[in-house]
């Protein structure tokens, strides 16, 4: 199980604060959409000047028609992010077109596919999907497999399941860990390390 660490502080001075302090574990990095919009690549590189082994993970979750959804994936390889995710909801089609873009690309970035979002409870997503999450969240998962992604983004709760449907080998990430009981935000789906840890869990975001 690998520690992902998500840059989400007030500002970009922040960020590279924290990153300075931690510089030296062999830890990935998470940029979401707030950082990415505000900072952009010169944040990426400013991480990446800070200690060149970082491993980061670019947060956008991408959700477009396939050809725009395979545009930014391709526009994202000159960031030089080793990983970043799209939306299941896109559907097979954007997924495959997707990672058929990527094929040329040698040591092309981890591509994993979110699922349901971890801020989600049943009500408010069988709203919106007409299903309960483990359900939809093991459908997501098999349609990411089947289009050739290296994983999906899930909470603690749905890893073993998509494991066991997909491959042992097929990524889970978890968003949403709690190591020592703080308080959950806007997330519903949280978890601790343990729970992670026994189910499968391959990356963690803390």
């Amino acid at each position: 199980m690998q520690l992902c660490v998500a840059l989400d502080l007030p500002s970009q001075e922040e960020n590279l604060a924290l990153v300075e302090k931690i510089k030296h574990y062999p830890i990935w990095l998470k940029v979401g959409l707030r950082s990415y919009i505000r900072d952009g690549k010169p944040f990426i590189d400013a991480i990446k000047a800070i200690n060149p082994e970082f491993k980061i993970f670019l947060d956008l979750k991408l959700y477009d028609i396939p050809n725009t959804m395979a545009d930014a994936a391709e526009s994202i390889i000159s960031l030089g992010v080793d990983m970043f995710n799209v939306h299941a909801s896109a559907g097979r089609k954007a997924m495959r077109e997707v990672m058929k873009r990527l094929e040329p690309y040698k040591n092309r970035p981890i591509v994993l596919a979110v699922t349901a979002l971890t801020s989600f409870d049943e009500s408010e997503f069988s709203h919106l999907y007409g299903e309960g999450i483990a359900a939809k969240a093991d459908q997501f998962a098999c349609d990411a497999h089947e289009a050739g992604l290296d994983g999906v983004v899930c909470s603690a709760y749905e890893s073993a399941s998509i494991k066991n449907i997909t491959s042992n080998t097929f990524l889970t990430l978890t968003p949403g860990i709690r190591p020592f009981g703080e308080d959950a935000g806007d997330q519903e789906r949280v978890a601790t390390i343990d729970v992670a840890h026994n189910e499968k869990v391959d990356f963690i975001v803390v």
